[in-house]
């Protein structure tokens, strides 16, 4: 029991790391986001764009995928398919706009989409988590 509270509580931590990170990420390249660049210099993190080239190519994928992974075990492990589905959108959001559909100008719209949809995913888990399903018979 004590395993499995202690799993629960890893994959929670690890969803809010994944999404921090992308968050953290995002923050950082005031060129590609303009808006969320804006948001960091208003926060005091403009010193966070020498870490732009870095953030963008390497960190936010990482994040994204991790943020991915976790969510598909959570949805795997609860077998709730309205918010797995949600809670998988943002990431996916995320890494579709980073790779096949950079190149179009809407694609930063479904990045800050992707970006809103892990932080309220994120915080719904927090405030109504997911019950694990129970077989009545």
């Amino acid at each position: 029991m004590l395993l499995i509270e202690d799993s629960e509580m890893i994959n929670k931590l690890l969803d809010k790391v994944g999404s921090a990170g992308v968050w953290l990420a995002a923050l950082s390249c005031t060129a590609c986001f303009p808006a969320l660049g804006s948001l960091g210099s208003a926060l005091g993190l403009g010193f966070l764009s020498q870490f732009e080239g870095i953030a963008i190519s390497t960190l936010l994928p990482i994040f994204a995928v991790l943020a991915l992974v976790v969510n598909l075990y959570s949805w795997y492990k609860n077998r709730s398919h309205f918010r797995g589905a949600w809670s998988i959108a943002g990431p996916v959001a995320v890494l579709l706009t980073l790779y096949p559909l950079w190149q179009y100008d809407w694609s930063t719209y479904l990045f800050y989409f992707g970006i809103f949809l892990m932080v309220v995913m994120s915080v719904l888990n927090i405030v109504k988590p997911v019950k694990a399903p129970v077989c009545k018979v």
